[in-house]
């Protein structure tokens, strides 16, 4: 007897042997069931070598309970303690699935199946599961008869027998055994309706490919033809009653559960579609309206039931449409479409524990070898494999995968299908989950030969593998393309050119000779720079493919590597900085502005890593200030002071499109900017501090060049239009108006002539052709326009403003805001202006009715001749013209009662007068919207174009580059342009509304 406090060696042995409730364990081992064998050695040790040995010892105890006698229950005990391979089947298949485990306890008997084998039992096939179903007549039955010869696959994979590969094969012929016995069944109950078709069924996805899941759907499409004789509109019926018919026998829950479910989703026309269809049938739909997805699909294909010489015809005539999918004209858009993950519908909490569909899952594995296949089986018939690891293991025979990837990627795929494998079988549940309780990874860790430490062995080799996976799957398609260029010994079979180019132009690249070129230029040789390229551009040609343009992504790549590659750090920062890679890469493909400011000073990478030198953030205008200063400080003439000045506005103009780009795009680092108006809010922003920045420095240059450190005037540059309001865009001239004052002493024309030589040197200095872009300064928002003098004194705007103003001026001036030059003066303008602007008494109804005059002659006048006035973001209806003339309307009638709604910023304004009631948060958010969106466009229209425009580009490649920068992915050009329409049309009606008082 066990004294108090201690701990009986029984107790101790069944911890060491992996019991984790061992006083439970004990109590079912001193029961009277196990009482012959309770000290039986064996036994426990081989309980102990099991994935649950708690599982397994109450499986056990429940299996012999549900015995029929004594004498049952004795000659299951001799067999397990005597017989060594079904001791290691029995006790693996209950320490690893309770479900059948309970299948045992409802059919003691079925243990043994597990007995003996034969050598052909070792490895079955379709006759020999159709012999183990053959005695099934109903569904019940036919479902115990299932459960029994899963079982036995159970039990042959749980103890080694099988590895992966055979066990998903074995599944498949299960389940083509159960669809041959379902369909007779079916037959057997409407032989009137079996005697008027022939029906084939396809077995599609996994069950096609043979390899099967434990609990899977089984994807199937039924091919029907009129029986010698028979009306083919009523064998079309009678097939579909028999196709229903089987599907309900296989799905259908009974007191014996279900087997698994039939689904035929993936016929023409999905569930919309007819469930059986002729050959014919098939074969119209494939040739006309199938799209790229569903060829995929039918890389799988394989007649398992029914008329089997009908389906072979169906996998005969389907297959020439299978490998010609990759000459379809919107391949590339619909291969693009299917790279990108599709984990949107995956619960957040659950993205990081998904085998299949999460990044680095079995979803990346299988993609990438049936993109392959499709790209290069129609040259290579060894290619044509439904099974991934056999598909995989022809693609690298032939040189189309590398063999190290090829093998990394297989030993990852068994691993992850392993463990999917094991998850299933516990409960034969459908599920891609890794559960999250420690019991239940423990024995998934333990049936999967991890021992030590299961749980934390499981954790790092899944993530070891999955980390493999997300690596490898992309650079799967490109490193043969490298191996192919690089001009390198090997002894691995390459691909050809011609595959290679086959493969650029599945992937998207338009011109795939020039590709070649410029891989070759990059990656050949045996330097340490051509080795460190062949490792990242595998990495950098998929996000060059997931653009509009990945031709020009790799040829601007090209230029920056030729530019910089003698530097040490280039290469280094690409390889080494996580960000900097593919930042890099999406901004190369995005368009033209941002490589091409780039490519004026390349030595800007580095504002793309990680490090101290990089950062994407904008900096704030004092920091620009004080930067451009000291380097007017430092320089010797006006000319160098503006040079200076000029290359910090291109560097930090190149920062804030990459930034732009980036938060548009996405990285693996950094999603998608959900908040367009934060977006836009940056670029405007950054781009007006860094135009005032610039604006400042040339200002302190000319000055410094021809008076010394003072000017005979105090002299204020004031912003407008879209600089004052902090909303510059990319391609924005500088709106401006200037104004001086003189110093005490200084005759009033000598400081006029003064001024205007500041102005004219700045003007100048500021767009002299040279490697960075000029700035615009527009001083036509001036008293009289073009015909009104370029400065006036302070005294000179007042009078004129008194005397002379009109309204529109008024109106104008709602965006004045001091940018350079004397910040006393500066203030004292705005002063000036303000009751213009905010009128006390607001607006009479003359002055309203003369502003919707001139915005309606305005959008009749500027409207370009042939544009679609709806897709025109600055005068179509919604577009930047209505929403600012909405809101400066309501600042100039309540800006004198409503402190908010004096400033210079569109949104702002426009918060500011929902928050006062002026319009209703519906309203507000409509008219936001609109704006926000005719922004973005303008902002993609200059990154992608080069030059500023009002429309979207007519040219394909370019349109759809604007489309990806505004988040719409390949082929949803049309959605983009319906979303503009729509959203323009909702604020038009605001506008009529608010504006025009319909």
């Amino acid at each position: 007897m066990t004294g108090p406090g201690r701990r009986s060696s029984t107790f101790t042995r069944l911890l060491r042997h992996g019991f984790t409730d061992a006083s439970a364990a004990e109590r079912l081992l001193d029961g009277a069931e196990l009482s012959p064998v309770r000290n039986d050695p064996v036994l426990l040790e081989a309980l102990g070598r099991t994935a649950d040995p708690d599982l397994a010892l109450h499986g056990l105890v429940r299996l012999l309970e549900a015995q029929p006698g004594a004498s049952a229950r004795r000659e299951l005990l001799d067999t397990v303690i005597a017989a060594k391979p079904l001791r290691d089947r029995l006790l693996g298949v209950l320490g690893a699935s309770a479900a059948l485990a309970d299948h045992l306890a409802r059919h003691p008997r079925d243990w043994e199946a597990l007995v003996t084998y034969e050598p052909r039992d070792l490895h079955p096939g379709v006759e020999e599961f159709e012999r183990g179903l053959a005695e099934a007549g109903d569904p019940v039955s036919l479902r115990v008869a299932y459960r029994r010869c899963l079982l036995s696959i159970a039990a042959r994979d749980v103890c080694g027998t099988t590895d992966l590969a055979e066990t998903a094969a074995e599944l498949a012929d299960l389940a083509t055994a159960t669809l041959r016995a379902a369909l007779a069944l079916a037959r057997a109950a409407a032989s009137d309706d079996a005697a008027l078709c022939r029906l084939a069924v396809i077995a599609m996805g996994k069950c096609g490919g043979h390899e099967l899941n434990y609990v899977s759907d089984v994807d199937v499409i039924f091919v029907g033809e009129a029986a010698d004789g028979a009306d083919e509109g009523k064998a079309l019926r009678a097939a579909t009653k028999l196709a229903a018919h089987m599907m309900r026998i296989c799905s259908e829950t009974t007191v014996e559960g279900s087997i698994w479910p039939v689904d035929a989703n993936l016929r023409p026309e999905g569930r919309n579609g007819p469930l059986v269809r002729t050959l014919s049938s098939h074969l119209a739909y494939y040739q006309r309206w199938a799209k790229t997805w569903e060829f995929q699909a039918l890389l799988k294909a394989r007649p398992v039931a029914g008329d089997l010489e009908l389906g072979a015809e169906y996998v005969t005539a389907v297959a020439p449409l299978v490998w010609q999918a990759a000459e379809r004209e919107n391949f590339v858009p619909d291969v693009q479409k299917m790279r990108r993950r599709v984990v949107e519908n995956i619960p957040v909490a659950e993205v990081e524990r998904e085998l299949k569909l999460g990044p680095g899952g079995l979803r990346d594995v299988e993609f990438a070898v049936q993109l392959l296949q499709l790209v290069h089986g129609r040259a290579d018939a060894s290619l044509r494999s439904g099974t991934t690891l056999d598909a995989l293991r022809a693609l690298a025979a032939g040189g189309y995968v590398g063999r190290t990837d090829a093998v990394q990627l297989d030993e990852a795929y068994r691993f992850l299908r392993s463990m999917e494998h094991r998850i299933q079988l516990y409960r034969l549940r459908r599920t891609h989950l890794v559960p999250v309780v420690e019991g239940d990874q423990r024995r998934l860790g333990r049936s999967l030969g991890l021992r030590t430490d299961p749980v934390a062995e499981l954790n790092r080799e899944w993530k070891r593998h999955a980390a493999v996976v997300r690596r490898l799957h992309e650079k799967l398609f490109y490193r043969p393309l490298l191996d192919a260029v690089a001009q390198l010994p090997s002894g691995e079979a390459r691909l050809s050119t011609q595959a290679a180019r086959e493969r650029l132009v599945a992937l998207g690249y338009a011109d795939p000779a020039a590709a070649l070129r410029h891989l070759e230029a990059l990656a050949s040789g045996v330097t340490r720079k051509a080795a460190i390229q062949r490792t990242l551009l595998p990495v950098l040609l998929g996000w060059f493919a997931d653009s509009a343009d990945p031709d020009a992504g790799l040829l601007n790549f090209r230029k920056v590597s030729d530019a910089l590659g003698k530097t040490p750090w280039y290469l280094r920062l690409l390889r080494d900085e996580g960000a900097a890679a593919e930042n890099l890469a999406r901004v190369l493909s995005a368009g033209r502005l941002a490589p091409d400011l780039l490519m004026r000073a390349p030595e800007a990478v580095a504002l793309l890593g990680d490090g101290d030198a990089g950062g994407l953030a904008p900096r704030g205008r004092a920091h620009l200030e004080q930067e451009i200063l000291s380097a007017v400080g430092r320089a010797d003439s006006a000319v160098q002071g503006v040079t200076a000045a000029r290359g910090v506005r291109r560097r930090e103009l190149f920062r804030t499109a990459a930034a732009d780009i980036v938060a548009s795009y996405g990285t693996e680092a950094q999603p998608v900017e959900a908040d367009q108006g934060a977006l836009v809010d940056l670029v405007g922003g950054a781009v007006s501090d860094i135009t005032a920045a610039t604006l400042a420095g040339t200002l302190r240059a000319v000055v410094r060049d021809g008076w010394g450190d003072t000017l005979p005037t105090r002299f204020a540059i004031i912003g407008m239009g879209r600089f004052g309001g902090h909303e510059l865009g990319y391609g924005s001239d500088a709106d401006v108006l200037f104004v001086h004052e003189p110093r005490e002493g200084v005759d009033e024309h000598e400081a006029g002539r003064a001024a205007n030589a500041v102005v004219a040197e700045m003007r100048r200095l500021l767009q002299v052709p040279s490697a960075d872009p000029p700035l615009l300064v527009d001083a036509d928002l001036r008293p009289e326009g073009k015909s009104g003098p370029l400065v006036r004194t302070l005294k000179s705007y007042e009078a004129y403003y008194r005397r002379w103003s009109l309204g529109w001026e008024s109106q104008a001036l709602l965006r004045a805001e001091p940018v350079a030059g004397d910040e006393d003066l500066g203030r004292r303008f705005v002063s000036l202006i303000d009751p213009l602007r905010y009128p006390r008494a607001g607006l009479g109804d003359d002055a309203v009715r003369e502003i919707r005059r001139l915005k309606a002659r305005m959008e009749a006048e500027r409207m370009p001749r042939g544009a679609d006035p709806k897709l025109h973001t600055k005068l179509g209806p919604g577009g930047l013209s209505d929403v600012e003339w909405t809101v400066q309307l309501l600042q100039l009638r309540y800006g004198a009662e409503e402190a908010g709604l004096r400033t210079t910023r569109t949104r702002g304004a426009l918060a500011a007068a929902r928050a006062c009631g002026l319009l209703s948060e519906e309203d507000a958010a409509t008219l936001d919207e609109a704006w926000v969106l005719a922004t973005r466009v303008r902002n993609a229209v200059m990154l992608v174009r080069g030059r500023a425009g009002d429309t979207f580009p007519s040219d394909p490649r370019e349109l759809a580059a604007v489309g990806r920068y505004l988040g719409y992915g390949p082929g949803h050009v049309g959605d983009m342009l319906d979303d503009y329409r729509r959203t323009g049309r909702r604020a038009r009606g605001v506008v009529d509304s608010l504006f025009y008082g319909a």
